[in-house]
């Protein structure tokens, strides 16, 4: 009779298993929520869907991972006749709440929880008016949700579970539309002009000639100054020092109109953001309006708070906000240490200034968002790949991964020898 010898496992040769078979996984999954994929079992929640689908809040969903939604059934569901279509928009961001629920919402204080919505981060809302307070009847073990403000009108009751991706994404139905306190449910996208010349604003700001100079040249200013209503606009512009920092490599100069265009239009953000709602922004990655003619997911910021100020990430420049030049709802105008230069127009190796080297890697202490930290109802999220999120897959977080455990597999059996 033969006998196999039975291998002796000991802590050391377990872990050089663990990392041989680590080391195997050829990617990493990063996962996009489809938020209307998960409501299409539903016909009471149609009319609903349709609406996050046409006014794009569907699509601001797609990389957000810790949320819940209140979604209202099709026989409740009134919206104003004839709303703008930020004001729509706006009403279901309301809906949105930036922190994951669980099914369970016994644990939930009789006295309520303040929650912050995806409306509250646009800027647009008044105080803390853009969040809702939830709270449960210890009687009934009912939940309310409702506006933070004292004289509001406007709650609605949990009546059930719709939807459950354990620490990522809860759906849940209520009884009537939220409409935040001081909204105007009338408004028009056709703000008043304010007449503001951005050009004058700048070059009354001392430091911002080369930044004027070019705006006026291409005539993007123009297209600028026409998106002031509605959601408005946020433009970051690079200092004169910023441009004279450009390396021969990163010669913007020379670029033919229509990229140089797209460069200019990379620096601004659809909407207004006030300089407390940058240092509060709850998702990192902010299309621009380069984003909206050149495709989704293209031009994109990665907007953090590094050690009290706020940082800008390109992916091969980081800048950093140095001044506010202008704070006028719905404008906002914020000076940059450096030329934000998108990857798809100026390659993916990080760029290096005369002033020193900018790469695309984040600098320690980055403060997670909200919705990477952990959570009162759950752990720090680590998302598996349940129905409603598409997987991408990462290479380069992968190549990383799979370094470090051949490092530790040669030293251990170095160790060992």
């Amino acid at each position: 009779m033969a006998f196999f010898p039975i291998p002796h496992f000991t802590p050391i040769t377990s872990l050089i298993y663990f990392l041989l078979l680590s080391s195997t996984t050829t990617t990493l999954p990063i996962l996009s929520l489809n938020i209307t994929h998960l409501l299409s079992p539903y016909p009471d929640l149609s009319a609903f869907s349709a609406l996050l689908l046409s006014t794009t809040v569907a699509a601001d969903l797609t990389h957000r991972s810790s949320l819940t939604l209140l979604a209202v059934p099709n026989s409740l569901l009134h919206p104003p006749t004839h709303p703008s279509t930020t004001t729509l928009a706006d009403l279901l961001r309301y809906h949105v709440l930036l922190q994951y629920l669980p099914p369970d919402l016994t644990s939930l204080p009789p006295s309520g929880k303040l929650i912050t919505t995806l409306y509250q981060t646009t800027g647009r809302a008044t105080s803390n008016f853009g969040s809702v307070n939830v709270s449960r009847d210890p009687t009934t073990n009912s939940v309310t949700v409702g506006s933070p403000a004292t004289f509001s009108s406007s709650n609605a009751t949990i009546t059930s579970l719709v939807q459950n991706l354990p620490y990522n994404v809860s759906i849940f139905r209520i009884n009537s539309l939220l409409v935040p306190f001081g909204f105007d449910l009338m408004a028009s996208d056709s703000r008043p002009n304010l007449g503001l010349n951005i050009t004058k604003a700048l070059v009354d700001g001392h430091n911002f000639n080369v930044a004027a100079a070019m705006l006026a040249a291409s005539g993007v200013v123009e297209e600028f100054e026409a998106d002031e209503g509605g959601a408005g606009i946020t433009l970051f512009v690079p200092t004169d020092e910023a441009f004279s920092d450009l390396p021969a490599t990163a010669n913007f100069q020379s670029l033919p109109a229509d990229k140089k265009s797209s460069v200019l239009k990379f620096h601004v953000l659809h909407s207004y953001y006030p300089l407390g709602s940058l240092q509060s922004i709850v998702n990192p990655v902010q299309p621009t309006l380069a984003t909206e003619s050149m495709g989704a997911g293209s031009f994109t910021l990665n907007i953090s708070r590094i050690n009290g100020s706020v940082a800008i990430n390109t992916g091969i420049v980081q800048a950093s906000v140095t001044q506010t030049v202008l704070d006028q709802n719905p404008v906002a105008i914020f000076g940059v240490s450096r030329v934000l230069l998108p990857k798809e127009i100026f390659g993916k190796n990080p760029i290096e200034m005369r002033g020193g080297f900018i790469g695309g890697a984040q600098p320690p202490g980055v403060s997670q968002s909200p919705e990477n930290s952990p959570g009162m109802y759950g752990p720090a999220n680590h998302l598996s790949s349940p129905p409603g999120f598409i997987e991408v897959r990462s290479e380069s977080g992968n190549n990383g991964l799979q370094s470090i455990n051949y490092a530790l597999f040669c030293i251990l059996l170095y160790l060992i020898v």
